[in-house]
Order: structure tokens, then C-alpha cells, then sequence
């Protein structure tokens, strides 16, 4: 399981830090993010309702009292977006600001003041960065698919390690340099679910993820995982599960939905998915093993 796919762009991380802090920040983030500076919680909010980010940064030293219904508020509308408080300077307002950056929410605490702390969080924003529901769906995976082919592994790695401007077989099969048609006749064969299946089913489970945040509405995250609308959304949820947009909502979370997923499309087929060679020009049939 060495061939990787290729790696997601610098993660977009959000701020509302002191304008002197700014440089340091877009320095520490070199290789493993972007961040997007806001000069307000207003304006904070709208980005993180129109684009959730890897972390939101917030500066200990701003004036959190006149602020905290708003911070607040964010906290508690995207619970799943980490929010981090930024400690780069002290003085005798820290301990007052420290205790109202707590009682909005907020648990992450970085001491920046050396470059120790810039390093650390550096590590935090690279572990959130990867998508935690897509690092669940691979450690199952690893599990379920034990035994499977190189190939046969590539594909379903793939398909959490993908953007997700990929939303066609055609393109995910670009992606791996193999023919589209090569692979669906593969999983055809086999009588495996369609590639267009699994595809749309890791769509659902990012999408189910997304929308644990109550602050992010189902168009918000329609845009996000590329979609056209809300609207081709709810289409392509009643197709995959019968319901509509706002029931998978209420009943489905990014955990529940990994769940279906092994459940449905990985365990009833485990016998034919260890014959699998999806990328190959060669019959489907046992071969190198991944451990």
C-alpha cells in the first residue's frame, strides 16, 4: 500500500488574530496551510458558514468581552471546526481574556510566544487538516480489505484520498491512469457494486460529515463537496438512499454512514473483492496480496 494518491492542496485555516500577529502566522503555515485573515467575528462567521476550514485561530489578546456572544455562537454552531486560541503575548488582561475564550467553548489553547509553540501548532492544524472522517473510512478499510490486491486497494484509497471537485468514475479512473471502461467491466465481472456506487456513497459520508455542524446549511454544504445545487444534492440522496436532503440529515452522521458503507458495499463482498484487480489489463483473479 505504498502508491499514494495525490495530496490534498494547503488546508484553509480562518483567523481573527491581532493584524501584528498576521506575518507570523502565514509563516508557520508554509506547506501545511493557507490562513484567511477576518477583521471581524461577523466576518469570521460567514467564511466558516460558507467554506468550514481546517481550524479557526483566534488571538487571546483581542477584546473577547465585547465579542464573546458572537465567538460564542460560532463555537456553538460548527462544534465540529477545531478552534484554536492563539497565546503570543502576555499581560494583565491574559488571565481575563483566557477565561473568556473558555466560557465561549473554546478548548485549544497554543503557546506561540517561542517558536516551539508555532511548531505545535503547525502539528495540530497538519492533524486536523486531513479529514477525519476520511482517515476513519482508511483505518476500516485497512481492516476490511485485508488480503485484497495492490490495485484493488489503490481504488478504494483512492476514494477518500480524492478532492472533491472528483465526482465522476471517469474522472477518478484519470486519476489512477486506467481506462475508465477497463474498470467498471472489472467490478461487472466480479458482480461487485458499480465504481459509480462506492463513488457516490464516500460523497454522502463527507457530505454527512459536513453537516454535523448545525451552522452549515444543506446548500452550504452542497457547494463544498461539488454538487450544482442543493438541489442535485437531495436528487442524488433519494436515488442512493430513498429519503430526502433534510431526513438524511436528522438521521445520518459522517460516523453512521462509514458505517453503511462497510456494512453494505465492503462486507457482503469481501470473496469477490479479494479477486479483484480493478486497474489492470489482466483477468480478475488472485494475485500479490497488500498486507
Amino acid at each position: 500500500m505504498t502508491d499514494r494518491f495525490a495530496p490534498p492542496s494547503a488546508a484553509a485555516v480562518f483567523t481573527w488574530v491581532d493584524p501584528s500577529d498576521r506575518p507570523r502566522v502565514d509563516a508557520a503555515g508554509s506547506g501545511v496551510y493557507r490562513a484567511v485573515h477576518h477583521d471581524s467575528v461577523d466576518a469570521l462567521r460567514r467564511e466558516v458558514r460558507r467554506a468550514a476550514p481546517a481550524a479557526v485561530l483566534m488571538s487571546i489578546g483581542r477584546p473577547l468581552a465585547d465579542h464573546a456572544p458572537g465567538v460564542a455562537r460560532l463555537v456553538r454552531e460548527f462544534p465540529r471546526v477545531p478552534m484554536v486560541g492563539l497565546l503570543a503575548r502576555v499581560d494583565q488582561t491574559t488571565p481575563h481574556a483566557v477565561l473568556n475564550l473558555g466560557n465561549c467553548g473554546i478548548r485549544n489553547l497554543v503557546d506561540v510566544r517561542d517558536s516551539s509553540g508555532w511548531h505545535r501548532l503547525r502539528e495540530f492544524v497538519a492533524h486536523e487538516a486531513v479529514a477525519e472522517i476520511d482517515r476513519q473510512a482508511l483505518a476500516i478499510m485497512r481492516e476490511e480489505l485485508s488480503g485484497v490486491s495492490d490495485d484493488c486497494w489503490r481504488f478504494f484509497e483512492a476514494l477518500f484520498q480524492s478532492q472533491p471537485t472528483i465526482t465522476t468514475v471517469r474522472a477518478l479512473a484519470k486519476a489512477l491512469g486506467v481506462q475508465p471502461s477497463t474498470m467498471m467491466c472489472r467490478f461487472f465481472r466480479a458482480q461487485l457494486p458499480a465504481p459509480k456506487r462506492y463513488l457516490a456513497w464516500v460523497r454522502l459520508i463527507r457530505a454527512a460529515r459536513l453537516m454535523e455542524n448545525p451552522g452549515l446549511s444543506i446548500a452550504a454544504a452542497s457547494l463544498q463537496l461539488e454538487y450544482s445545487s442543493a438541489q442535485s444534492f437531495g436528487r442524488h440522496v433519494k436515488t442512493a438512499l430513498g429519503i430526502t436532503a433534510g431526513q438524511f440529515r436528522r438521521a445520518h452522521d459522517g460516523r453512521a454512514m462509514l458505517q453503511r458503507f462497510r456494512d453494505e458495499l465492503l462486507r457482503p463482498h469481501r470473496e469477490a473483492l479479494l479477486e479483484l484487480r480493478p486497474l489492470s489489463g489482466r483477468p480478475n483473479g488472485r494475485r500479490k496480496k497488500v498486507r
